[in-house]
């Protein structure tokens, strides 16, 4: 082949390459130009798979040539002379189409997203924190577990009662999988008080945190009534909803903290937020868990636990809230749910954001790529042998 005819051969590749981008090209481009533009690509590491673009075309042109049956003959004059079929031309065609057809296929791997516009609508909701007591009284066993409730709470090994905070923290999951837009924060609270959670509407990553709660995960030898609360209404002190409440579980009495349990709800009147108080247990004796007998039963024994209602009443007075005595796991759910239907809900303006996959507008056209290089090596560029 001549140094001509090789100029010619590739200005022939090139335009071949020119016109088949832009078929493959022009259905993502025309359907989601924009978006493709902006998009962010999450499997970008198969972007390097580009690279092997060029080595295929030469493959599939130049490379072809060396896979075509050869015969040594004296000289060529009388064929160069003799007249060229179409497929001669459109020889280099099924590589272009190959090589782009594997361009738009990594395109699709790499997987383009386009985040679509949020879309902002007015719901209801009510600012809310949980306060939980998490010292040691929580350990005592809680009864009557519903049954909707134990799919929330882990299956104890045969014996063992659930506890009061097994029990608490099926309650607040129970009540967060009800909630559409209520903004719920979680605040735990021993020896001293900590957030597990400020005022959020994302309810898969409360659940997550509320379940993982465990007894001595914070410092246990005390039962900071008033901190807990002055916490909660530090998360709530620059809301704007109509209605903001603080929804305090406990089992003790006040006996730590640095803020006095009557000062935190002034505090809280003072920001409008209500507290509603729920007293887990009934007196002041619970049974709690101590070894195994001779056995390898479970024993419980007896313990007596200090509670304060006359406390947790005038606290809820004071914010003109409510207060509630939960003797089981049925009447702490019944609580929430009472609490919630006192509360006025405020509109509230949320917005969500949705992704949008975009491998499909490459995906499509490199396959369809592939079906027409099949059909023309299979139909139209058939060789023999």
């Amino acid at each position: 082949m001549t140094g001509r005819s090789g100029l010619g051969r590739a200005l022939w590749v090139f335009g071949f390459v020119i016109v088949v981008l832009a078929i493959g090209l022009a259905y993502p481009l025309l359907a989601r130009g924009q978006e493709l533009g902006v998009a962010r690509y999450e499997a970008r590491w198969y972007l390097l798979a580009l690279l092997l673009v060029p080595a295929l075309l030469w493959r599939g042109t130049w490379g072809e040539d060396r896979r075509i049956p050869r015969i040594r003959i004296g000289t060529l004059t009388g064929l160069a002379r003799g007249p060229s079929g179409f497929r001669v031309w459109i020889r280099d065609l099924p590589g272009v189409i190959r090589s782009v057809a594997f361009g738009l296929l990594v395109l699709a791997l790499s997987r383009p997203v386009n985040t679509l516009r949020a879309e902002t609508t007015d719901q209801e909701g009510i600012d809310m924190v949980v306060v939980l007591d998490m010292s040691g009284s929580m350990q005592a066993a809680m009864a009557n577990v519903p049954e909707d409730l134990k799919r929330y709470i882990p299956e104890p090994p045969p014996g063992v009662r659930p506890t009061r905070l097994d029990a608490a923290k099926g309650v607040i999951r129970d009540f967060i999988s009800r909630r559409k837009s209520d903004r719920i924060g979680v605040v735990v609270f021993g020896k001293s008080a900590y957030v597990l959670s400020p005022p959020t509407l994302d309810y898969h990553l409360l659940d997550v945190l509320v379940s993982r709660m465990e007894l001595k995960l914070i410092d246990e030898g005390g039962t900071a009534i008033g901190d807990g609360i002055g916490v909660a209404v530090a998360r709530l002190r620059r809301s704007t909803a109509k209605s903001k409440a603080i929804i305090l579980l406990t089992d003790g009495d006040n006996n730590g903290g640095r803020i006095a349990p009557e000062y935190a709800a002034h505090l809280a009147k003072s920001t409008g937020v209500k507290l509603y108080t729920v007293q887990i247990g009934q007196g002041e004796i619970a049974e709690v868990q101590d070894g195994t007998n001779f056995f390898g039963q479970p024993r419980y024994v007896q313990t007596r636990f200090p509670v304060n209602p006359k406390l947790l009443k005038e606290l809820a007075q004071t914010t003109g809230g409510a207060t509630y005595v939960a003797t089981d796991a049925t009447s702490l759910q019944a609580s929430f749910h009472d609490v919630l239907n006192r509360l006025e809900k405020t509109k509230l303006e949320a917005s969500s954001s949705h992704y949008e996959e975009l491998y499909g507008f490459f995906l499509l056209p490199g396959v369809l790529l592939l079906a027409v290089d099949a059909l023309l090596r299979s139909l139209v560029q058939r060789r023999f042998p």
